[in-house]
């Protein structure tokens, strides 16, 4: 089954100057790429550092405004001009962001960094969490000593496998 169809997908950044902060001209970050993803596929994207790949995976999850395009999530299409069409599918389609210093809340403990997305797509209620939580740093190697710690605590590899447990803990059909 298709869960993500990209077509003719742009995003451009404006370039501004002048005393007027004018535009003149446009930074391409994705310039008419099409891609289609199936459920149990695993698609790489390669290309030299800066030339969009990060803002590709960010604009299909609607965390970065497409300029033009379509995308279509699970068959659904995605008003790319309305932020709040991608709610339906958050669950469904997580990213692990590639800075794991900058990708965690540092005033939040990692508990709570694992607990809130589980509660609020409803995989555990307030009495069953903690055992998830548990389940997901074992998963990910991490020992449940941690939970009370916050993240400027680890490694930044630790980090990047708590960032991993945040994203697979809701079970997604996709993960940037």
């Amino acid at each position: 089954m298709n869960i993500l169809n990209i077509q003719n997908l742009h995003t451009f950044f404006p370039i501004t100057g002048g005393i007027f902060s004018k535009i003149t001209g446009y930074i391409k970050a994705v310039n008419d790429v099409s891609l289609q993803v199936n459920e149990g596929e695993i698609v790489s994207v390669v290309g030299e550092s800066g030339c969009g790949k990060s803002t590709l995976g960010l604009t299909a999850l609607g965390l970065t405004p497409a300029t033009s395009g379509t995308i279509e999530l699970v068959g659904k299409k995605i008003d790319i001009k309305n932020p709040t069409s991608w709610e339906p599918f958050r669950k469904d389609f997580q990213i692990i962001f590639q800075d794991p210093f900058t990708s965690l809340n540092p005033r939040h403990t990692i508990y709570k960094i694992l607990s809130e997305p589980l509660l609020l797509h409803k995989i555990y209620n307030r009495k069953s969490v903690r055992n998830g939580v548990v389940d997901l740093m074992k998963h990910v190697g991490l020992s449940t000593d941690y939970l009370r710690r916050f993240p400027h605590a680890f490694s930044g590899g630790q980090r990047q496998r708590i960032a991993i447990a945040r994203a697979i803990g809701v079970k997604p059909r996709m993960i940037v």
